[in-house]
């Protein structure tokens, strides 16, 4: 018998709003007990949601689906990512992890907009997570890691009742070779796809290098990227492909070119206009403020206080209220309110 998860019962909802099959829920119930005995604090991110993606990304095998999220759970219980908070510390821009500031260089990397989370989402209410190469200012990887977590934990805070996805955008925007740091690419990949999977809804490259989505299908025509390459060219864009690479992952990237009006079709579909056109390209880039955005992340953080969340996957919670003025300001757009559900 496959492995895969199949509509043969009758569905019931599931605690994120999703139908499953009684043979869907025997797996999740048979994977939350292989976890055995958890403190309080991890068992928040062992919903039913939660364990059925881990099902999912693996087949539906439950042998496999338990050994990937222990090893989700004893890394959030040393890395304690829902602990990385913004603040404002002497007068310096710093994250802060469980109450002390760390590395006076993590707010270095935020700086200068190389990746932020948008005040712009996607139609279906998605929260955007921009990546903008050409704004690499560091080669300290611990620090962009304690960062770029950050954003996937705020982001997924964000997200609607009805989505568990975020989209990421990478604007090629004043590129060079120079600016991919291959240790972050080989981070970012390993921590998406075992510590947030099936969380990534659609990656899109604007306007890459044409080589990139070349080497893109040849990775996947051969099933493979190695780690080790003596072609500097292909060996950096290996690196940059390689937090997109995956089975599950392939049909969600997309390359878009601003002079491909086929290709731009795939941003009108994704974005409203104004949304797209306030993260991509030079004026976006230009119009990014460290201070305007430290104080909406400040804001975040407060709001993640006040709702008294445990962990980003905790419980169903709805904010509704107006934007700030320094939300608007991020990228120069209001954008709608939405409801935020963490399940």
């Amino acid at each position: 018998m496959s492995t895969e998860l199949k509509n043969t019962d009758a569905a019931t909802p599931a605690n994120n709003g999703k139908c499953v099959t009684k043979e869907q829920q025997q797996k999740i119930d048979d994977l939350r007990s292989g976890l055995g005995p958890l403190p309080e604090k991890l068992s928040w991110y062992c919903s039913d949601a939660i364990i059925g993606r881990y099902l999912q990304v693996n087949n539906g095998n439950v042998q496999k689906g338990t050994k990937m999220l222990k090893e989700c759970l004893k890394w959030r219980s040393e890395y304690k990512p829902d602990e990385i908070l913004w603040i404002i510390y002497n007068g310096v821009l710093s994250l802060i992890i469980s109450g002390t500031a760390v590395q006076e260089d993590v707010a270095f990397e935020a700086e200068t907009g190389k990746v932020y989370r948008s005040a712009s989402v996607d139609k279906k209410g998605r929260p955007v997570i921009v990546m903008r190469p050409c704004r690499q200012n560091s080669s300290n990887i611990p620090g962009q890691m304690k960062y770029l977590v950050y954003c996937i934990e705020n982001s997924m805070l964000n997200m609607p009742p009805d989505q568990e996805e975020m989209i990421w955008v990478v604007d090629f925007w004043n590129f060079k070779l120079s600016n991919i740091s291959m240790g972050v690419s080989k981070e970012l990949s390993h921590i998406m796809q075992n510590y947030y999977p099936d969380r990534l809804g659609v990656a899109v490259l604007y306007n890459p290098p044409w080589i990139f989505e070349q080497f893109y299908k040849h990775c996947f025509s051969h099933n493979s990227v190695s780690d080790t390459c003596f072609n500097p060219i292909k060996c950096h864009t290996s690196q940059m492909v390689k937090p997109f690479l995956g089975a599950r992952i392939r049909d969600k990237v997309k390359f878009v070119y601003s002079n491909d009006s086929t290709t731009m079709k795939i941003m009108e579909d994704l974005f409203e206009t104004e949304q797209f056109e306030s993260v991509l390209g030079s004026k976006a880039a230009e119009s990014f403020d460290i201070h305007t955005y430290a104080q909406w992340m400040k804001k975040e953080d407060e709001k993640r206080r006040f709702l008294g969340i445990k962990g980003n996957e905790a419980r169903k919670l709805s904010v509704v209220g107006e934007l700030s003025e320094e939300e608007k300001a991020v990228n120069g757009e209001q954008i709608t309110p939405s409801t935020t559900e963490v399940s």
